[in-house]
């Protein structure tokens, strides 16, 4: 899908959701409207895109060279670096864009106070709205080119973690495990912005399910937990596996099995037109079923693209239908705090006729010794 289609498209969804235009900062959104990465910073950026009409994009001068790069025509409002001419280059932008009374969408989740704030200097009479529903219908279903970088991104996590493996041995570190992993991730050929910095969990560590590795040395038996991705030309994946050294205890072992069984379970479900909760359902169904519902404490995924974390959301509420072209995680977990916990996440795409995983790696726990 080529930009100027995305252009188009996002202007049908706006006209459909009586917006008179989309403002986006420095943001993920930003770059699939224009393909130009430009980090959020103390210098804003706004892109203002009308219904109708071109873009107009307000940034600082040392940027302004990248709008060359963009296929469609765009007006632009460059300033310095005194922050008094900022007011004026946002509003000569939405008068340029007959915006001076509108209906304008943001990204909650992006925007900052510095933004709104020059929204509200700029415009008397504009009225600011949540624009997420229009920017998760406008980015949820990937194209062709987009699913090729998932896939790439994939195969470079999965090559980094092969690469990383045999350093893991007793008395290293979690830290010193995520620092190789994400060597590694950069050799594999991985963008250098990776998705997130690498979960390395070690024993009772594995139990937090956001845990940051520190200076806990690996002391067998143990089960180890690692969550990683890969990022390529913007596009992330997001991969978790289970490990072990020594004899680690059964039970450790068996919710290790279930979560595999939730994940398989959960995967078997995908399908277009099935709604997203179906999918948290089936693995929460299998977890619970195991005696262990209360020790599975998230959604059962989450969206990936440009963001690790994008819609839609696999969590029992969502009723939003699944769609062809949708790029989601399954992960189911059991957490049991002091002992351990076992999560096994995979990327799956939502196809015409169901689901291929993206992810075609090997699930079961791995013994490292």
């Amino acid at each position: 899908m080529t930009l100027n289609v995305r252009l188009q498209r996002l202007q049908a969804l706006l006209a459909a959701h009586t917006l008179d235009a989309v403002v986006l900062n420095a943001s993920p959104s930003l770059t699939y409207l224009t393909g130009l990465h430009v980090h959020l910073s103390e210098r804003p950026v706004l892109g203002i895109f009308p219904a109708n009409g071109n873009p107009a994009l307000v940034l600082p001068e040392l940027e302004a060279g990248k709008l060359s790069l963009l296929p469609f025509t765009v007006e632009a409002f460059p300033y310095g670096e005194n922050p008094a001419d900022w007011p004026k280059a946002v509003q000569a932008a939405l008068q340029a864009c007959r915006l001076a009374r509108a209906r304008i969408g943001v990204e909650p989740q992006w925007f900052r106070f510095l933004e709104l704030q020059l929204l509200e200097q700029a415009a008397l009479e504009v009225r600011l709205l949540p624009a997420e529903a229009v920017l998760a219908q406008l980015r949820a279903q990937k194209d062709a080119a987009e699913v090729a970088a998932i896939r790439r991104a994939l195969a470079v996590a999965w090559q980094a973690l092969e690469a990383t493996l045999p350093v893991i041995r007793p008395d290293i570190t979690e830290r010193e495990v995520a620092a190789e992993l994400t060597l590694q991730l950069l050799r594999a050929g991985s963008d250098p912005e990776l998705p997130f910095s690498p979960i390395v969990a070690f024993g009772p560590s594995s139990a937090n399910p956001h845990a940051v590795p520190g200076d806990r040395p690996l002391k067998p038996p143990a089960l180890i937990l690692i969550d990683w991705g890969a990022r390529v030309e913007g596009y992330c994946a997001d991969l978790t596996r289970m490990f072990a050294i020594g004899s680690v205890e059964s039970e450790l072992m068996r919710i290790t099995e279930i979560v595999l069984a939730a994940n398989e379970a959960a995967r078997a479900r995908v399908a277009p037109n099935v709604p997203a909760r179906t999918i948290d359902e089936a693995a929460r169904q299998v977890i619970t079923q195991a005696g262990y519902g209360p020790y599975f404490v998230h959604r059962t995924g989450h969206g990936l693209g440009l963001e690790v974390h994008e819609p839609p959301y696999l969590r029992s509420d969502n009723t939003v239908p699944l769609r062809p072209g949708m790029v989601f995680t399954v992960e189911p977990g059991i957490y049991l705090t002091g002992r351990g916990g076992a999560r096994i996440e995979d990327d799956v795409l939502v196809t015409e006729n169901g689901a291929e995983t993206l992810s075609p790696y090997p699930r079961a726990l791995r013994q490292l010794d």
